[in-house]
């Protein structure tokens, strides 16, 4: 009895430990960040509505299994500055606005920290996820085609209509157009801008020799 009234308290004790370590410390370390003032307003910018809701749909695509969003310190040959993902590397206080940071730990596909500030067309966004490989030629990115739907054309195409063609174009009077769920992703996507000026860290940040 003694002895399991003392393997109950281990693992209680080990169960407090971790919780001090990953919660307590975790919040003592970051928990006092707050938004800075830049000469483009407030810093780091917030997230439109219609981003928010994007995130949950980048979430439930299980996008973060094949990008990483941050970009890493510079002590590796081939850095991520001078691969242009971005001018500087990522720090803690760009996450300040996110409800679950996507940092990830695979990359599959480019890192997405500062997409918004690579590719600005929506349309090219909408191409790239209903045919990845039309877009980038030996893309292993699966298609998300289920985030779209086809609609007969009433007059003229939509502004939304991705331009497809070849085997992938939709039959004569028809268009591929984004759902919201698209829609929703897409501008959470060109929100990804890490491309403002921290105390933490220079925008100006020299790229690895």
């Amino acid at each position: 009895m003694n002895r399991l009234r003392s393997l109950f308290l281990i693992i209680i004790l080990l169960f407090f430990s971790s919780w001090l370590g990953v919660v307590v410390y975790s919040y003592l370390e970051l928990g006092h960040f707050k938004s800075v003032a830049g000469s483009d307003g407030i810093l780091p910018p917030y997230y439109s509505g219609q981003a928010i809701l994007g995130a949950r749909v980048y979430a439930a695509s299980g996008c973060m299994t094949c990008h990483t969003q941050q970009i890493r310190q510079l002590d590796v040959t081939h850095s991520d500055i001078d691969r242009k993902w971005g001018t500087r590397p990522s720090v803690a206080l760009d996450y300040l606005r996110d409800q679950t940071a996507f940092l990830g730990k695979r990359r599959m596909g480019p890192d997405l920290s500062n997409v918004g500030s690579r590719l600005t067309d929506p349309i090219w966004y909408y191409h790239h996820l209903y045919e990845p490989d039309q877009v980038t030629p030996g893309s292993i990115m699966p298609s998300y085609r289920y985030l779209f739907h086809m609609q007969k054309i009433q007059g003229e195409l939509s502004a939304q209509a991705i331009p497809l063609t070849g085997p992938h174009a939709p039959p004569p009077g028809y268009e591929v157009v984004p759902t919201k769920d698209a829609q929703d992703l897409v501008a959470y996507l060109l929100s990804l801008k890490h491309d403002y000026t921290l105390p933490e860290v220079s925008a100006e940040t020299p790229s690895a020799p």
